[in-house]
Order: structure tokens, then C-alpha cells, then sequence
């Protein structure tokens, strides 16, 4: 282990910090988590985890138990600082830094000369920029990159993470990583603090190319996702079996369209492009119009549920819609995960339900429902499903395939699960 980095500070204990933080603790480092949620400082202090990530609990307990990883409320004095903060959008969908700002500033008293600060958070272009001035206006008695370059006091760099939901543990420590220092110092510094366990290439570049790479990976793939949700509506309208058709256009050796479903959900492809049209609004033409088909198509899941209910009351004159109950299958953004960030499942549920229809939800990686939902929405198991009338498939969860056979005309399939 770099003998340099003895203790580093994670800000923000979510589905990124928290298994970054254990990840070091288990590789010799001494880690103090700083989140602002009370709940989630005491349960990990525990030894526990308040998120669902396979293998996590384990690690948790384990690094816990050995003193290598604490959590507390507010950072300490660290060799290191890793910012791995949400940056969510406005509701005109420009970012929203405040979290960054929040973190660099709390982070800011906290400085000494020789230290590193790695911002993760996917960030618009320039953000590293940014959170190095607030630093260079809370702290005028020490110098930073902007000002001194590679003589700076503070070192500061942009690394984001790209690890998958549900193999995190994992691909912290296999996937290569994109080291963008604001200086060639910088990068070096955030290269050995990495290389503590992370086995993929340190690949380095300036934080800017490091900003837009993130950005770039996420829209690459809305827009692929876009291609394949448009299909879908294309192929509803004549009448073609979508999922037949792209198995079959995939054959040819160089197509490989994905898979369509009800949206795009997550706390990445669903926000992360809007960061570059925002910065960019006149070039990014094809990313914008790739996030609107993709953030239509949920309305569009809609208008199928609405036309099922019609067919289900035609057949059935005795009810009245009042008597109409939709089960929607899962409510994350992908499959078996718990993570409802930007769900397109969950904002159909929740539009549905406003209309005040009776509404069941399956989701089984969850044990309550979250409270911002209305009233008249159930969690039920999946051995219930048969209360429902009408039947809206949302999230390829894996038990949904092994044990899904609907008896009823009545589906709405957005994952291709009912063959």
C-alpha cells in the first residue's frame, strides 16, 4: 500500500461511497464516511448497510469490526478526500451543484498543504473547475491548481465511477479508470491513491476530458436505448413483435440493437446527458432528442395501460374503472437491484395511482413502499399477482421470469418477458 494515503475521507455514503469507502478500509486504509443522513451514519457504525448491493453487508461488517471504517456527519482531517456526492437537475434540467458545493465546503477547513480531493460525482464539464475555486475562497492561505499548477498546495482531481449496480464490489476493482487531474502532479497523486486496490488500467487525462467522458459513456448509451424505445413504438403501430424483431436484426454481424423498455431510469443515463446539452445547448442535438424520446416513452406506457383498462371494461360492462386493479411488476430502474433513482417503473406507478386507480405493486427487493407514493398503492407478493385485472410488466426481475405465467389478455409487457 502507498504509505502516503494512511487515512481518506468519502463524502457521501450512497451506492458509490460506501462500497469505495469499504473497498479501501479492506485494502489497510484507515476511512472516516461523512454522510448527512443521520440513519445511515448509525446503521453503518453497526456494522450494517442501508442500501442493497450484493456482498456489501459482509464487507461492511467485516471492516467495521476491525476499525477501519467509520462514519460520522461531518469529514475530518484525512490524507485524502473522495466527493462522491448526487448531482442531480433542475426542473429545467440544468445541474444542480449543491451537494458539491455543500461537500467542498465542509471539506474546505479541513485542508492542509499535500492533500488530495478526487471528485467521483458525475459532473458537467468544468465542475472540478469549480469545486477548486470554492476551496481556493474558503482557504486563501493555501494554493491550488488554478493558481499554482503543479507547485499547488492542494491537489485536485476528477475520476468518475463507472461501476455496475448490482456488481459493484466488483468492477471497483477490475474496471480501468479515467484519472483526470488539473494538473499532471494531480493525476499522479490520484493514480497512487487507486492503485491501493483497483487492478483495471489508471488512465490519465485533464479533468475536463475526465467530466465529459462519464457524460459521453451515458449518452452514448441513451441514445442506443433511445433507437431501441422508439422502435417499440414504431413496431405498436405496425403491428410487428418488437422483441422478434431485433433478435432478428441482431443477427447481422455488425447490428446490436438493445433492448426496449418503459423509459430510462438511474442515476446516470437518465440525467447525465441533460449535463451536456446544458453546456452545449445548440450542438447537442441528437443527446437532446434522444433524452425526450426516452423520457416520453413512460407517457406512452401510460396510453397502453389506459387502452387495456378500456378493452377490460367493454368486456366486463357490469364494472365501472373505480373497480379496475393494474399490477405493476417491480418499481427499480433495472433488475434486481432495489435502487429507485430516476425510475421510470416507479413514475409510471405513481401517475397511474394519481389517476386513482387501484394499484398493486411486486417489487421484491424492497420492504416498504417509498413514502412519497399515494395511498392507494399495495406492495404484494408475486404469489398475488392474480388479484390484479390488468397486468403492467415494468422490470425484468429475474423471479418475474422463473415464475411469471399470466393467465390473461389483459398485459402490458415493456421488457419482453411474456413470449
Amino acid at each position: 500500500m502507498n504509505n502516503r494515503f494512511k487515512h481518506i475521507c468519502v463524502i457521501g455514503l450512497g451506492y458509490i461511497g460506501l462500497p469505495t469507502a469499504a473497498t479501501f478500509a479492506a485494502h489497510g486504509v484507515k476511512v472516516t464516511g461523512v454522510d448527512v443522513n443521520p440513519y445511515a451514519v448509525d446503521v453503518i457504525n453497526q456494522g450494517k448497510v442501508h442500501i442493497v448491493e450484493p456482498d456489501l453487508d459482509a464487507l461492511v461488517r467485516d471492516v467495521v469490526a476491525q476499525q477501519k471504517l467509520s462514519a460520522q456527519l461531518t469529514p475530518a482531517a484525512a490524507d485524502a478526500y473522495i466527493v462522491a456526492v448526487p448531482t442531480p437537475f433542475k426542473d429545467n434540467h440544468e445541474p444542480d451543484l449543491k451537494y458539491i458545493e455543500a461537500a467542498a465546503k465542509a471539506i474546505a477547513p479541513h485542508l492542509t498543504k499535500g492533500n488530495l480531493v478526487i471528485l467521483e460525482s458525475t459532473s458537467p464539464v468544468g465542475t472540478t473547475e469549480q469545486m477548486a475555486a470554492w476551496f481556493s475562497e474558503s482557504r486563501s492561505d493555501l494554493t491550488f491548481p488554478q493558481q499554482a499548477g503543479e507547485e499547488a498546495d492542494i491537489l485536485i482531481a476528477h475520476c468518475p465511477e463507472r461501476v455496475l449496480p448490482g456488481k459493484v464490489l466488483q468492477e471497483l476493482i477490475s474496471n480501468d479508470r479515467i484519472i483526470g487531474g488539473m494538473t499532471a502532479r494531480c493525476s499522479q497523486a490520484a493514480i497512487d491513491l487507486y492503485k491501493v486496490f483497483v487492478k483495471g488500467d489508471c488512465i490519465e487525462t485533464n479533468a475536463r476530458t475526465a467530466e465529459m467522458c462519464k457524460l459521453t459513456e451515458n449518452s452514448f448509451r441513451d441514445v442506443n436505448i433511445a433507437f431501441a424505445n422508439e422502435l417499440s413504438i414504431i413496431c405498436d403501430k405496425l403491428d410487428i413483435n418488437v422483441w422478434e424483431l431485433v433478435a432478428l436484426a441482431n443477427r447481422h454481424p455488425r447490428v446490436n440493437i438493445l433492448q426496449p423498455g418503459p423509459g430510462v431510469g438511474g442515476h446516470c443515463i437518465a440525467v447525465d446527458p441533460w449535463f451536456i446539452v446544458s453546456k452545449t445547448p445548440e450542438q447537442a442535438r441528437l443527446i437532446r432528442t434522444a433524452r425526450e424520446v426516452n423520457d416520453s416513452k413512460p407517457e406512452w406506457v401510460i396510453d397502453q395501460v389506459k387502452i387495456k383498462i378500456a378493452e377490460f371494461l367493454q368486456a366486463n360492462p357490469e364494472k365501472t374503472i373505480q373497480d379496475v386493479t393494474v399490477a405493476c411488476y417491480g418499481l427499480a430502474f433495472k433488475p434486481d437491484i432495489d435502487d429507485l433513482r430516476e425510475s421510470p417503473a416507479l413514475n409510471i406507478t405513481k401517475k397511474l395511482a394519481e389517476q386513482g386507480l387501484n394499484i398493486l405493486v411486486i417489487e421484491p427487493n424492497i420492504q416498504e413502499l417509498p413514502a412519497k407514493l399515494p395511498s392507494n398503492i399495495e406492495l404484494i407478493t408475486l404469489n398475488d399477482h392474480q388479484q390484479a385485472d390488468i397486468h403492467l410488466i415494468l422490470v425484468d426481475h429475474s423471479c418475474f421470469k422463473l415464475s411469471l405465467r399470466l393467465n390473461s389478455e389483459y398485459i402490458i409487457d415493456t421488457r419482453g418477458l411474456i413470449k
